[in-house]
Order: structure tokens, then C-alpha cells, then sequence
């Protein structure tokens, strides 16, 4: 593409298939897809780079195949397949040594590491059932993290895959002593130490330290009563942005496990969330097919795009996200985005005016008033009618008068 070939800023997964690229500094977004091969079979679960200098995109879909994105052309260029769609669908993507391994993670709880173009899997591990989410260690590119439905958190060494390196130990019973049930929907490492924290479908945020021999949460907070899908790391590291299934998203303070603020405007529930690694910005999306962009200091809203599709996933570059310009490659389609100033579509349209009498609400007392004056003519209205009928009746129709008396005296 030449010149004009510059990558988007937020890329974006639709249960349509559709690859999503949104330009922020040109407010439009693009399809980048095939449109003869559009179907749920190629709903898109998940998103990560391909390589440090992000010239490349993985995109996993559900039929079990992980397709290779040039951000430079704008097309697809490679597609392999990574596993079964029987195994479930995708719960996360790795890459190691530059793009030269490829880790895949499905919900049966099969953890594989590709290394390049093999058929075969280099490493297979068992994480357990019910995956839910698989996350990278940033900093440690060989460790990862798992968890799901009744699977706690487990933190593994991929170049030692024999067992885990950290395995998280179920809460404390309640106060009944009962179980209390456990179910991870997300995790990330905080950066510069070894803790892990955690969302669950409990409505609950966790963070564990693997440097301690404490095995259970060092904090444990609460946010909201609906289940928790997804979360996000800011780059100070100190608070954590997480998302639920009622749109929504709030950021929590790691050090207390107080709320600091909540975000307003979503409609659906949260399926993908990201900070961005250096500015002061939170991007989501979900059910409402909507890509929203919120700043961490005020909490507004500072982009709206909305993509037509129910979004899955999405992916932010590391650069600003105003300052790169989106290529429609030879597969792209432009989407407009959504205009937020709605001022001037109510001021285009014509004015309607009404007459006050008919937009005046009568009071109680008027309206008791005009019933009593109803039922008062109602009233004189039938007694009128009654004299008149009387007034016109003949001679015959009159009752005959003494007609009783005579016939008595007639037969005495």
C-alpha cells in the first residue's frame, strides 16, 4: 500500500467474523474481512500482536484456525490451524521469542505451544476444565496464568510445564460454614512485582502474591452484584478497570480495595477491555456494539464509535491513539462513526407549534367541576324529555277516570 499503508490505532473482534480496525485520529473505523465467508463459525474470540513492532495481527477464531493480519497491506497473508472447534473456543493468545512460538489456551483446558509453522504442538499442557482466560506475564514472556469455573488461578512456567509454579488456594468458608464457590473470568500481572490479580463471576477482585507462602488472596474487594467479565491494568498499576455484564465499568484501588470512580454510558454487557500502556485511556466494548474510549482522570467519554456487530474482543497499539492514520486495504470497508453532537439534529428540525389550550393540563378541581356541571345537564336533559312525552300524550292513552265506580252501581 505504500505510503498511505499506516495502521489503525484499535482493532476490534465481532462475532460476525469481522475484523474491526477504528482510526481515532480520523474518526472512521473499517472492515477487514472476507465477505463470502462470513458466519458464526469464524467469530472472532481473541487478539494479540504478532510481533514487538506490531506490523502483524493474530486473530483466533472459533472454528479452531488463527489467522495472520499484515497491518501493513490491510490483508490477510497466513491461516493455520491451531485446534479443534470440539475443544472449545479460544480463551487466550500468546506469542514467544519475537513471533517465533505461538501459545493458544481453549476452554477444554488444552494450553499448546506452536513453534513456527509446525502441524504439531511443541508442548501440550492440561490447565484444567472450564478455562475461562489465559494472560501473559509482560515481563516475563515464559509465564503465564489460568483460571475458570471452579479452576483456581495457576501460574505456569512454559519452559517447565510439569506442574505449576503457583496455584491458588480456594476462599474461607462463610460464616455458615459453607463453601463459598470460586470462578476466575479474568487475571493480569501487575507490573514490577509478582502479584496477580483477578476478577470473578462473583463480583469479586482478588490479588494474590506467588512470592509469599500465602496461597490465598492478600486483598480481597467487592464491586457491584453482577458478574465480573473482564479487566484492564493502567500503567501506574495501582488500580485496576474492570467491566460486567450489565455495562458497568468501575476502577478500584488496589491498595484498599476501595472504588475510586465508575464509567457511564454503556448499554451492554463488557466483553473487552484495555488501558492503554502510556496515555490515560480505557477502551471497551460489548453487546452494545459501541467502541468507547474513557479517560482515567475525568472519566468522560472521549471516543464513540459504534461497529454494527457485537464485539468480542479488542486490541490497542502501543503508540498515541491519536496519532496514527488507518489504511483501508484492498478487504476494507469504511464505517462511519457515530456523531455524539446530537444538538444539530434536533435544531434541523422544524418546529411544530401547538396551541396552549390543548398542551394546558386541567387540576383535579376542574375537572371535578366540569363532571358535576355534566351530570347537573344530564339530569335536566331527561326530566325535560319526561314533561315533554307526558305533555303530547292523546286522550285515548289517558287512564279512563270513574269507569271502576259506575260498573259497581250497575250491578247493585
Amino acid at each position: 500500500m505504500g505510503e498511505s499503508s499506516r495502521p489503525c490505532t484499535v482493532w476490534l473482534g465481532s462475532e460476525t467474523g469481522i475484523l474491526k480496525g477504528v482510526s481515532v485520529s480520523r474518526k472512521q473505523a473499517f472492515n477487514f474481512c472476507n465477505s463470502l465467508q462470513l458466519s458464526r463459525q469464524h467469530e472472532v474470540r481473541t487478539l494479540c500482536w504478532a510481533d514487538a513492532a506490531e506490523s502483524e495481527l493474530l486473530v483466533a477464531a472459533v472454528d479452531g484456525t488463527v489467522k495472520t493480519f499484515s497491518v501493513e497491506k490491510g490483508a490477510f497473508t497466513d491461516t493455520r490451524s491451531c485446534g479443534d472447534p470440539a475443544e472449545g473456543c479460544f480463551v487466550g493468545m500468546a506469542v514467544l521469542d519475537n513471533g517465533a512460538s505461538l501459545v493458544t489456551c481453549a476452554e477444554s483446558g488444552l494450553l499448546r505451544v506452536w513453534r513456527d509453522e509446525s502441524r504439531e504442538p511443541a508442548t501440550e499442557i492440561r490447565v484444567g476444565s472450564d478455562i475461562a482466560r489465559m494472560r501473559q506475564n509482560p515481563e516475563r514472556r515464559h509465564n503465564v496464568a489460568t483460571g475458570g469455573k471452579e479452576n483456581c488461578l495457576k501460574v505456569w512456567d512454559l519452559e517447565k510445564p510439569d506442574k505449576p509454579v503457583f496455584t491458588a488456594k480456594n476462599l474461607r468458608s462463610d460464616w455458615l460454614d459453607l463453601r463459598r464457590p470460586h470462578w476466575v473470568k479474568d487475571m493480569a500481572f501487575i507490573p514490577g512485582s509478582d502479584k496477580v490479580v483477578t476478577c470473578t463471576g462473583h463480583h469479586q477482585v482478588h490479588v494474590y502474591d506467588p512470592s509469599t507462602p500465602q496461597r490465598r488472596p492478600v486483598l480481597e474487594a467487592t464491586y457491584g452484584e453482577y458478574p465480573l467479565t473482564t479487566l484492564s491494568l493502567p500503567a501506574a498499576g495501582d488500580s485496576v478497570v474492570v467491566g460486567n455484564t450489565h455495562g458497568q465499568i468501575a476502577v478500584l484501588d488496589l491498595r484498599k480495595g476501595l472504588v475510586r470512580g465508575c464509567f457511564k454510558g454503556l448499554a451492554g454487557g463488557v466483553r473487552g477491555l484495555q488501558c492503554h500502556a502510556s496515555q490515560p485511556l480505557v477502551a471497551s466494548c460489548g453487546l452494545d456494539r459501541f467502541l468507547r474510549i474513557h479517560s482515567l482522570e475525568n472519566r468522560r467519554v472521549q471516543h464513540k464509535v459504534y461497529l454494527k456487530s457485537r464485539l468480542n474482543c479488542l486490541l490497542l497499539a502501543s503508540r498515541p491513539l491519536e496519532e496514527a492514520e488507518c489504511a483501508v486495504g484492498e478487504d476494507g470497508q469504511e464505517v462511519k462513526e457515530e456523531d455524539d453532537d446530537e444538538d444539530e439534529v434536533w435544531d434541523a428540525m422544524e418546529q411544530v407549534d401547538e396551541q396552549e389550550q390543548n398542551l394546558k393540563r386541567k387540576t383535579p378541581e376542574e375537572e371535578a367541576d366540569n363532571s358535576n356541571r355534566n351530570a347537573q345537564e344530564n339530569f335536566q336533559s331527561k326530566t325535560s324529555e319526561e314533561g315533554e312525552n307526558l305533555e303530547k300524550k292523546t286522550p285515548e292513552e289517558a287512564p279512563p277516570k270513574n269507569k271502576t265506580k259506575k260498573r259497581k252501581k250497575a250491578q247493585a
